[in-house]
């Protein structure tokens, strides 16, 4: 039985495959989130594109931002870093993937690339460390939603606007 997220906005709703084989620390981290109703009430708070990159020009990305937008949250969690490198997964268009600090720092919070960026992967230049970020999973449905997330960003990759996430719930097929 696969593992999803259905993760439901105010502009409509999406769904998120959990990669449990090949990262298992990390799509449980997001599932134990799901399960306890943390991500609900959350929000779409960052979306980063080409014209609106501020951190780390160098290695320009485009990716949506949602969860809970709190590096000291008391729900971060320090997890054994699941590198793309041992994984295998790659940050392809439709990725999803761990927002982090430090390796291994994580908080509940996660993004979506929104075409393939291989600078988030490890040995990419989106992190000063090199190791890059942990995919966990992939979008599977509802592609225009994230879409038209997207076309929500503003001149600045924090929004002012966040879009709020009333629901993330886990289904199982």
């Amino acid at each position: 039985m696969k593992t999803y997220l259905k993760v439901s906005t105010s502009i409509g709703d999406f769904m998120i495959y959990l990669d449990t084989i090949n990262a298992p620390v990390t799509s449980n981290y997001f599932k134990n989130l799901a399960e306890d109703g943390l991500l609900n009430h959350s929000s779409v708070f960052r979306i980063v594109t080409e014209s609106n990159t501020e951190m780390r020009s160098n290695a320009k990305i485009e990716v949506i931002q949602l969860g809970i937008n709190n590096l000291t949250s008391k729900h971060s969690k320090t997890l054994k870093h699941e590198t793309t490198k041992n994984t295998k997964l790659q940050h392809k268009k439709w990725a999803v993937s761990a927002a982090r600090y430090e390796v291994g720092q994580n908080y509940p919070s996660f993004f979506i690339c929104l075409r393939d960026e291989p600078e988030l992967d490890h040995g990419g230049l989106r992190h000063p460390d090199g190791e890059g970020f942990a995919v966990f999973g992939h979008v599977v449905d509802g592609f225009d939603t994230v879409e038209t997330l997207f076309s929500k960003a503003e001149k600045t990759e924090f929004l002012k606007n966040e879009i709020e996430i009333s629901n993330v719930k886990l289904e199982y097929k």
